[in-house]
């Protein structure tokens, strides 16, 4: 059922939004330049690796060494503005879709996080990743990694199709107060470096 609704809300979606999504395309090759939308691996169901697609936000700012600069330095002012209203996250429904993603469930991290995970937060790998999910509506970016670990376990834990539909109404409540986008200085949620534990061991 969860994956029923999944494809009928998402195409369902992309037809409402096909021209909400041209022009942010052309507005995103016009401020930014090419290619238009962000592709980057990330671990989905089981961990399996699949690729997430997002409208770029950042431009290709480099250092004196030609190393990348940090988000926060690379995030436009109109990149800001498409992560305010989420309307970077809409390709994503592509990968719904596809079957990569569901609209709800924790939200897929780095590849480069897998190896730090203790095997309680690996947990969070036993459902299919989402668009949004419990932690996006109980803090989003704004919240400690432990905080949002917890809040995806609990997900897993606890996962129904009635709590998928209320996740998704907070979720659009969020968007439209533009909550919790943000982490201090950091453009999202700063690098997860493992636990206390694993970084002692």
């Amino acid at each position: 059922m969860k994956r029923l609704i999944d494809i009928v809300v998402a195409s369902l979606s992309l037809i409402v939004l096909s021209a909400v999504m041209l022009m942010v395309a052309l507005l995103v090759r016009v401020k930014l330049g090419s290619p238009v939308l962000f592709k980057q691996r990330r671990p989905g169901l089981h961990g399996r690796p699949f690729h997430l697609y997002k409208f770029r936000t950042m431009n290709e700012g480099k250092d004196s060494y030609g190393n990348l600069l940090p988000d926060h330095l690379r995030l436009t002012p109109f990149g800001c503005w498409l992560r305010k209203y989420s309307l970077d996250e809409l390709p994503q429904l592509l990968n719904v879709i596809r079957g990569e993603l569901s609209l709800v469930g924790p939200r897929p991290l780095l590849m480069d996080y897998m190896s730090l995970y203790t095997e309680e937060q690996a947990r969070r790998h036993h459902v299919r990743p989402g668009i949004t999910g419990w932690a996006q509506v109980n803090g989003r970016n704004d919240v400690t990694w432990d905080e949002r670990f917890s809040r995806d376990l609990w997900y897993v834990d606890n996962q129904s199709i009635w709590l998928d539909m209320k996740i998704i109404l907070l979720t659009i409540k969020k968007v439209i107060k533009s909550d919790g986008i943000n982490n201090g200085n950091h453009a999202t949620m700063p690098m997860f470096e493992g636990t206390t534990h694993n970084q002692e061991g």
